[in-house]
């Protein structure tokens, strides 16, 4: 398999996992290229077919939980906290960041209002008092006045098997003087049972695969930060794990676009059902899907959503 630098960091979009996924213009796809693949496309498709075909395919609308908003919010804090001097990278700074924050969200966002009842000032100061909490986690780990990221909510893209763009966005990049790259990940659910580590650690091979690609450095370290928990996941991955993890991922796209072709995405029931928002169109659950959309629908080269995924969306 060959592959080639794309993009190795642009200013991501307001709202975005990157962590997830962020759109893209097929204009500027690079020739030769005819679908892209984000972390979270590939890891619904992994968890249930049904489930990538439902925001991929039809794009199906989903209204985010107070829990996914919390994350973005926290996100957004912690970016913005690195914006500040080292030595005023204090608690009270991360947490005098949250309500500023929760007000450019908003104001970028108004659907995100409708999280709380018009005028129900008790419940959104509880919303933030509880992101307050997380930041407190993130602190318990990190002492953020001796780090200098050299990357943050950056977009990272390569081309793999010559025709499959596969992309996403790094909460951070850390570079060690002699070069050795930490990929930290901001997870604000509680440290992970099996089914969502792997899917965590799914998506952080995800970014090691594009880096290695892109800049020839196995990232020597893949960081998890489990904030609400205040626990730390480490991962050291290696060149031929992410040989493997390249045919994986190319693998993937091949299937999904064998199920296209036939118009099969078959349901894979889970524990993960339960979080689910397409239940109701789920045969799994009595439900029927809406009729598979036209040939042509939809473009291979953008996400499965409208917008990128915001940070902690996924969590």
């Amino acid at each position: 398999m060959t592959a080639e630098p794309v993009i190795d960091m642009q200013d991501p979009p307001a709202c975005d996992d990157s962590n997830a996924a962020g759109g893209h213009d097929s204009a500027s796809a690079p020739p030769g290229v005819r679908a892209s693949l984000s972390p979270s496309r590939a890891a619904d498709f992994k968890t249930c077919p049904l489930l990538y075909r439902f925001r991929s395919i039809d794009r199906l609308p989903e209204r985010p939980t107070v829990e996914q908003v919390r994350g973005t919010l926290v996100h957004a804090v912690l970016e913005r906290l690195f914006d500040l001097p080292a030595a005023a990278r204090t608690p009270q700074s991360a947490g005098d960041l949250v309500a500023p924050q929760w007000d450019r969200l908003v104001t970028e966002q108004p659907e995100l209002s409708t999280l709380f009842a018009e005028g129900d000032a008790a419940a959104v100061a509880e919303f933030l008092r509880s992101a307050a909490g997380l930041l407190e986690g993130y602190f318990a780990v990190e002492d953020p006045r001796r780090l200098e990221p050299a990357e943050r909510e950056a977009l990272i893209s390569a081309v793999v098997d010559d025709e499959l763009l596969i992309r996403g966005y790094l909460d951070r990049l850390d570079v060690a003087p002699d070069g050795a790259l930490r990929v930290v990940d901001y997870k604000t659910g509680g440290a992970p049972r099996e089914a969502f580590e792997a899917r965590a650690l799914f998506q952080l091979k995800f970014y090691a695969l594009v880096l290695w690609r892109t800049r020839g450095v196995v990232p020597r370290v893949l960081r998890l930060l489990y904030l609400k928990d205040a626990e730390v996941c480490d991962y050291a991955p290696d060149a031929d794990e992410l040989v493997r993890f390249e045919r994986t991922v190319v693998a993937l796209w091949r299937a999904i676009e064998q199920a296209t072709a036939r118009q099969d995405f078959r349901p894979r029931p889970s524990r993960l059902c339960d979080w689910c928002s397409h239940q109701a169109l789920c045969p799994s659950f009595g439900g029927t899907p809406p009729p598979f959309p036209s040939a042509g629908a939809g473009d291979p080269l953008t996400d499965a959503r409208s917008r990128p995924v915001a940070p902690g969306a996924d969590e």
